[in-house]
């Protein structure tokens, strides 16, 4: 009985990690890392005024990953609004978050935003049958029912993202990773997502101190 659980639990290990929508494509750390400057992060996404409810969905799930590990993150979208920071200068923008109490930001950028429509046949034809493509009646009946087929056109969501993570203390960059998100589906999904995916890239890098609850945020 427990040989046949825990072949059940790992196959739904695998299933979930075959649905992945987001990806890391590369990330780096400085090699000038001090752990202990950090202990309260801010997570700041910067997007457009009409991404407002995704950037909200972005910084929640991320603040939520780095919490389940004990960490002190906020969400800059309950501690600030939306254009706090954007007639400061970089000193009174960093004077603000320093008097919060935040000891690093975490950025969230959308770089970029594709959306490709591509043809997907809902009925093959066999390509020894000729008679359909050389006849043009038949050919152009045939091409009618396919592009008026529910299935006839696919489109796909590319989400191009950057994260970047600051030591306010030193006023340094000390870690930046790329990721890319392909057709999420809804933007619960792709705030958890790519919340789990950075977090558990910031742990096995070590950017981050040792998790105060002693665990590792398993990317999806």
């Amino acid at each position: 009985m427990k040989y046949i659980f825990l072949l059940s639990f790992f196959g739904v290990l695998l299933i979930s990690g075959c649905g992945t929508t987001t990806r890391m494509t590369n990330s780096w750390k400085s090699e000038k890392i001090n752990q202990e400057n950090i202990r309260k992060i801010v997570v700041l996404g910067l997007m457009r005024d009409s991404d407002a409810s995704l950037r909200e969905k972005m910084e929640q799930h991320l603040v939520d990953d780095l919490k389940i590990l004990g960490f002190d993150a906020v969400c800059s979208c309950n501690e600030y609004n939306p254009k706090s920071f954007e007639y400061m200068s970089e000193t009174e923008a960093i004077n603000k978050l320093r008097n919060s109490g935040a000891d690093a930001v975490l950025t969230i950028v959308l770089l970029d935003k594709t959306r490709e429509s591509y043809y997907m046949p809902g009925k093959m034809l066999s390509t020894q049958n000729y008679y359909y493509r050389d006849h043009f009646w038949n050919y152009s009946r045939m091409m009618f029912e396919r592009i008026n087929e529910d299935a006839y056109y696919i489109i796909d969501t590319k989400y191009f993202w950057e994260s970047n993570l600051y030591d306010l203390k030193q006023n340094v960059l000390i870690y930046s990773a790329k990721s890319l998100s392909f057709d999420p589906g809804s933007t619960e999904r792709l705030g958890h997502e790519y919340g789990r995916v950075i977090v558990n890239d910031l742990v096995k890098k070590k950017v981050l101190p040792p998790s105060p609850k002693e665990k590792v945020l398993k990317a999806m």
